[in-house]
Protein backbone atom coordinates (compact mmCIF):
# COMPACT_ATOMS: atom_id res chain seq x y z
CA UNK A 1 0.00 0.00 0.00
CA UNK A 2 1.22 3.49 -0.77
CA UNK A 3 0.26 6.87 0.68
CA UNK A 4 -2.16 7.72 -2.13
CA UNK A 5 -4.10 4.50 -1.53
CA UNK A 6 -4.19 5.23 2.20
CA UNK A 7 -5.44 8.77 1.54
CA UNK A 8 -8.27 7.32 -0.56
CA UNK A 9 -9.36 5.23 2.41
CA UNK A 10 -9.24 8.31 4.65
CA UNK A 11 -11.30 10.28 2.13
CA UNK A 12 -13.81 7.44 1.84
CA UNK A 13 -14.29 6.94 5.58
CA UNK A 14 -13.67 10.34 7.18
CA UNK A 15 -16.02 13.27 6.70
CA UNK A 16 -15.10 15.34 9.76
CA UNK A 17 -12.23 17.70 8.81
CA UNK A 18 -10.84 17.61 12.35
CA UNK A 19 -10.46 13.83 12.23
CA UNK A 20 -8.72 14.16 8.84
CA UNK A 21 -6.34 16.68 10.37
CA UNK A 22 -5.72 14.33 13.29
CA UNK A 23 -4.84 11.56 10.84
CA UNK A 24 -2.40 13.88 9.05
CA UNK A 25 -0.86 14.93 12.38
CA UNK A 26 -0.42 11.29 13.38
CA UNK A 27 1.14 10.52 9.99
CA UNK A 28 3.69 13.31 10.50
CA UNK A 29 4.37 12.13 14.05
CA UNK A 30 4.95 8.56 12.94
CA UNK A 31 7.33 9.63 10.18
CA UNK A 32 9.20 11.77 12.70
CA UNK A 33 9.55 8.84 15.10
CA UNK A 34 10.64 6.57 12.26
CA UNK A 35 13.30 9.12 11.24
CA UNK A 36 14.47 9.28 14.85
CA UNK A 37 14.95 5.50 15.00
CA UNK A 38 16.63 5.45 11.61
CA UNK A 39 19.07 8.18 12.70
CA UNK A 40 19.93 6.05 15.74
CA UNK A 41 20.65 3.04 13.54
CA UNK A 42 17.79 1.04 15.05
CA UNK A 43 17.40 -2.22 13.14
CA UNK A 44 14.13 -3.80 12.03
CA UNK A 45 11.89 -0.74 12.19
CA UNK A 46 10.23 -1.35 8.82
CA UNK A 47 9.94 1.43 6.28
CA UNK A 48 8.99 5.08 6.43
CA UNK A 49 5.94 4.77 4.15
CA UNK A 50 4.38 2.07 6.33
CA UNK A 51 4.91 4.14 9.47
CA UNK A 52 3.17 7.08 7.81
CA UNK A 53 0.30 4.86 6.66
CA UNK A 54 -0.24 3.67 10.22
CA UNK A 55 -0.54 7.29 11.32
CA UNK A 56 -2.91 8.14 8.47
CA UNK A 57 -5.20 5.16 8.98
CA UNK A 58 -5.15 4.54 12.73
CA UNK A 59 -8.39 6.51 13.30
CA UNK A 60 -9.78 6.44 9.76
CA UNK A 61 -12.83 4.40 10.78
CA UNK A 62 -13.53 6.19 14.08
CA UNK A 63 -16.34 8.22 12.54
CA UNK A 64 -17.63 5.43 10.26
CA UNK A 65 -17.98 3.08 13.26
CA UNK A 66 -19.94 5.77 15.13
CA UNK A 67 -17.08 6.15 17.63
CA UNK A 68 -17.84 2.64 18.90
CA UNK A 69 -14.56 1.56 20.50
CA UNK A 70 -15.56 -2.11 20.22
CA UNK A 71 -15.71 -1.77 16.42
CA UNK A 72 -12.99 0.89 16.02
CA UNK A 73 -10.18 -0.31 13.69
CA UNK A 74 -12.25 -3.24 12.36
CA UNK A 75 -13.48 -1.44 9.25
CA UNK A 76 -10.14 0.06 8.28
CA UNK A 77 -8.20 -3.15 8.89
CA UNK A 78 -10.71 -5.06 6.74
CA UNK A 79 -9.84 -2.66 3.92
CA UNK A 80 -6.15 -3.36 4.48
CA UNK A 81 -6.31 -7.15 4.30
CA UNK A 82 -4.09 -8.29 1.45
CA UNK A 83 -3.05 -4.70 0.73
CA UNK A 84 -0.76 -3.90 3.65
CA UNK A 85 1.80 -5.68 5.78
CA UNK A 86 0.44 -7.50 8.83
CA UNK A 87 2.67 -5.24 10.95
CA UNK A 88 0.71 -2.21 9.70
CA UNK A 89 -2.61 -3.88 10.49
CA UNK A 90 -1.38 -4.95 13.92
CA UNK A 91 -0.12 -1.44 14.72
CA UNK A 92 -3.51 0.06 13.85
CA UNK A 93 -5.35 -2.58 15.88
CA UNK A 94 -2.84 -2.28 18.72
CA UNK A 95 -3.41 1.43 19.23
CA UNK A 96 -6.98 0.49 20.19
CA UNK A 97 -5.85 -2.42 22.40
CA UNK A 98 -7.21 -5.02 19.96
CA UNK A 99 -3.88 -6.88 19.77
CA UNK A 100 -0.68 -6.79 21.76
CA UNK A 101 1.69 -4.03 20.69
CA UNK A 102 4.91 -5.87 19.82
CA UNK A 103 6.60 -3.84 17.09
CA UNK A 104 8.05 -0.36 17.59
CA UNK A 105 5.58 0.89 14.97
CA UNK A 106 2.65 -0.24 17.13
CA UNK A 107 4.15 1.22 20.28
CA UNK A 108 4.85 4.51 18.52
CA UNK A 109 1.29 5.09 17.29
CA UNK A 110 -0.03 4.31 20.77
CA UNK A 111 2.08 7.07 22.34
CA UNK A 112 1.93 9.55 19.45
CA UNK A 113 -1.86 9.37 19.00
CA UNK A 114 -2.58 11.05 22.33
CA UNK A 115 0.35 13.45 22.05
CA UNK A 116 -0.86 14.89 18.75
CA UNK A 117 -4.14 15.79 20.46
CA UNK A 118 -2.35 17.49 23.34
CA UNK A 119 -0.18 19.47 20.94
CA UNK A 120 -3.19 20.64 18.92
CA UNK A 121 -4.94 21.72 22.14
CA UNK A 122 -1.81 23.58 23.27
CA UNK A 123 -1.63 25.39 19.92
CA UNK A 124 -5.31 26.34 19.97
CA UNK A 125 -5.02 28.20 23.30
CA UNK A 126 -2.20 30.36 21.95
CA UNK A 127 -3.20 33.83 20.73
CA UNK A 128 -2.11 33.04 17.16
CA UNK A 129 -3.47 29.44 17.27
CA UNK A 130 -0.33 28.25 15.49
CA UNK A 131 2.22 25.53 16.07
CA UNK A 132 5.13 27.71 14.99
CA UNK A 133 5.82 29.40 18.34
CA UNK A 134 4.87 26.39 20.44
CA UNK A 135 7.79 24.84 22.31
CA UNK A 136 8.27 21.36 23.75
CA UNK A 137 8.55 22.97 27.18
CA UNK A 138 5.13 24.60 26.88
CA UNK A 139 3.60 21.29 25.75
CA UNK A 140 5.19 19.52 28.72
CA UNK A 141 3.88 22.22 31.06
CA UNK A 142 0.35 21.75 29.67
CA UNK A 143 0.73 18.01 30.06
CA UNK A 144 1.16 18.50 33.81
CA UNK A 145 -2.17 20.37 34.03
CA UNK A 146 -4.85 17.67 34.52
CA UNK A 147 -7.69 20.06 33.62
CA UNK A 148 -6.07 20.97 30.29
CA UNK A 149 -7.18 18.73 27.40
CA UNK A 150 -8.73 16.45 29.99
CA UNK A 151 -9.53 13.69 27.46
CA UNK A 152 -5.84 13.20 26.57
CA UNK A 153 -4.42 10.14 28.29
CA UNK A 154 -1.06 11.24 29.63
CA UNK A 155 -0.12 7.69 30.62
CA UNK A 156 -0.38 6.60 26.98
CA UNK A 157 1.99 9.39 25.96
CA UNK A 158 4.48 8.42 28.67
CA UNK A 159 4.82 4.95 27.15
CA UNK A 160 7.32 6.64 24.83
CA UNK A 161 9.85 6.07 27.61
CA UNK A 162 9.00 2.52 28.66
CA UNK A 163 8.07 1.09 25.25
CA UNK A 164 10.14 3.16 22.82
CA UNK A 165 13.09 4.16 24.97
CA UNK A 166 12.65 7.83 24.06
CA UNK A 167 12.68 10.32 26.96
CA UNK A 168 9.40 12.24 27.18
CA UNK A 169 10.91 15.68 26.44
CA UNK A 170 12.64 14.31 23.35
CA UNK A 171 9.47 12.52 22.20
CA UNK A 172 7.46 15.73 22.55
CA UNK A 173 10.09 17.58 20.52
CA UNK A 174 10.08 14.94 17.76
CA UNK A 175 6.29 14.93 17.43
CA UNK A 176 5.92 18.70 17.71
CA UNK A 177 8.58 19.37 15.07
CA UNK A 178 7.02 16.76 12.78
CA UNK A 179 3.61 18.40 13.13
CA UNK A 180 5.14 21.83 12.46
CA UNK A 181 6.26 20.41 9.11
CA UNK A 182 2.61 19.90 8.09
CA UNK A 183 1.15 22.85 9.98
CA UNK A 184 -0.48 24.24 6.83
CA UNK A 185 -2.39 20.99 6.28
CA UNK A 186 -3.43 21.07 9.94
CA UNK A 187 -4.62 24.67 9.78
CA UNK A 188 -2.23 25.50 12.58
Amino acid sequence: MNREEALKIVDELVKNPNIKKHCLAAEAAMIGVYDYFESKGKANVGNRVDWGIVGLLHDADYEATNKDLERHTDLVTEKLQGRALQEVVDAIRGHADKVERKALMAKAIFAADELTGLIVAAALVRPDKKLEGLTPESVLKRMKEPAFARAVNRDDIKTCESELGIPLPEFVEIVLNSMKGVSKDLGL
